[in-house]
């Protein structure tokens, strides 16, 4: 074999074997493959696609590249995957929800880049809170109480990590087969009984449009089954964000409020959807009675115990679970007000996200330092009514102390209709 017939078959659309597959991936990732004969490869994967016998033998070698977590845990075990949006602290939810319910959720996660920070940047803005563990204690967590997060390992898919550098750097990153390689390829190493995906759409998500995120759902549930686990994908909307919190703290806090009881609407309705299918695919029950059981397990108080054990566990400060105002709060704040009466149409997402990276919440590079008090509170949606000087939205920061460029943003990211005008704020 040779990584020159392995690109003119792609190019032509001509289906490659799984060894020829296998073949690219180990040599690509032992060095013996230069980067540009892989990204030639990339783009006419970009350009053409690949089968899904194809796609299944990527996702399946680049998970073969590393280690592959065989977890000493207690029965079933599960794990999520969303592929990211503005506000989506879902992990901090369902994860709880499931342990209490008697599953293991063992979940390994990674940093955020643009928009705000991912899963383990939003926990280690709880004082304390500890993600680089080791597997043994990992699993000692885990059976004590049935969920931890931790880091993701160097050792794990290293594959994936070069393939992806090299994806950023050729504009191949927007395709389906390469995405759900990609995710699937982690997922699969991590190992996991039960597998929920959580594929986002619309303004504030990669997949813009909800058909093309159904067609990355569909793909990754294949791959999932075809590796013989338990998956279930589910499609779920990011045209506005995901509860009212944007920015680690806050999500954090809302995510315990959550689980308080205390707060309800779009970010309560779809972790529960995602626990109950969890729960069923663990053997739970129907759907129906696996939704009861989520509900009750966050009604009673059960779901917060098990957030609080873990974050104790991992060397957090558990009393944020009963008084969240004990997470980082920033120095400044902004409230953005409405300079006219109006009805909220639709509020732009990704300018939104765009909006908390301007206050220091995400991060632009690999390594860049992250604001964990930036961020925003929304005090309203689409199909409010607001009068002038009402609060749209609350900004925070520490870094930052002169909110005029974010406000900006942050406003135009508003669509409305009055009187007299049909466009948005300028």
């Amino acid at each position: 074999m040779n990584a020159i017939d392995i690109i003119n078959k792609t190019k032509k659309a001509i289906t490659l074997t799984d060894d020829e597959i296998r073949w690219l991936v180990e040599n690509y990732t032992n060095g013996e493959i230069p980067d540009y004969q892989m990204s030639a490869w990339l783009m006419a994967v970009r350009l053409n696609g690949l089968t899904e016998e194809e796609t299944k033998s990527l996702t399946y070698a680049m998970r073969d590249s590393g280690e592959i977590i065989r977890l000493k845990a207690e029965g079933i075990t599960a794990d999520k995957h969303s592929t990211g949006g503005v506000g989506d602290k879902t992990t901090l939810i369902i994860g709880p929800i499931a342990a209490a319910c008697g599953i293991c959720v063992a979940k390994m996660s990674g940093r955020g880049l643009g928009h705000t920070g991912g899963t383990i940047d939003k926990l280690e803005s709880i004082s304390g809170f500890r993600t680089e563990l080791p597997v043994d204690e990992f699993e000692r967590i885990l059976r004590k109480t049935g969920f931890a997060v931790i880091s993701q390992s160097g050792e794990l898919c290293p594959a994936d990590k070069k393939m992806y550098d090299l994806r950023n750097a050729t504009g191949t990153v927007d395709s389906i087969p390469l995405i759900a390689a990609s995710i699937m390829s982690k997922k699969l190493a991590v190992n996991a009984d039960c597998l929920v995906l959580d594929v986002k759409y619309g303004s504030g998500a990669f997949m813009k449009t909800r058909e093309s995120a159904q067609q990355l759902a569909d793909l990754m549930e294949k791959i999932g089954k075809g590796a013989e686990k338990r998956c279930k994908a589910e499609v779920t909307d990011m045209d506005s964000p995901l509860g009212l919190n944007i920015g680690n703290a806050l999500e954090v806090a809302e995510a315990i409020e959550v689980l308080q009881g205390k707060v309800k609407g779009k970010l309560y309705d779809t972790s529960i959807q995602l626990a109950a299918d969890m729960l069923q695919l663990a053997g739970k029950g129907s759907y129906e009675e696996c939704v009861k059981m989520a509900v009750e397990a966050v009604d009673s108080g059960r779901a917060l115990d098990v957030l609080r054990e873990t974050i104790k566990l991992q060397g957090g400060d558990p009393s944020v679970c009963d008084d969240v105002s004990l997470l980082p709060v920033a120095r400044c704040s902004y409230e953005v007000r409405a300079v006219q009466d109006m009805k909220i149409i639709r509020i732009n997402c990704e300018e939104i996200g765009m909006t908390s990276l301007l206050l220091g919440a995400g991060r632009l590079c690999k390594g860049d330092p992250i604001d964990m008090t930036a961020g925003i509170i929304m005090h309203v949606g689409p199909g409010d009514s607001v009068s002038t000087g009402d609060t749209l939205m609350t900004l925070y920061s520490t870094l930052c102390s002169d909110f005029s460029d974010a406000a900006v943003r942050a406003l135009n990211a508003i669509d409305f209709e009055s009187v007299n005008c049909h466009k948005p704020l300028t």
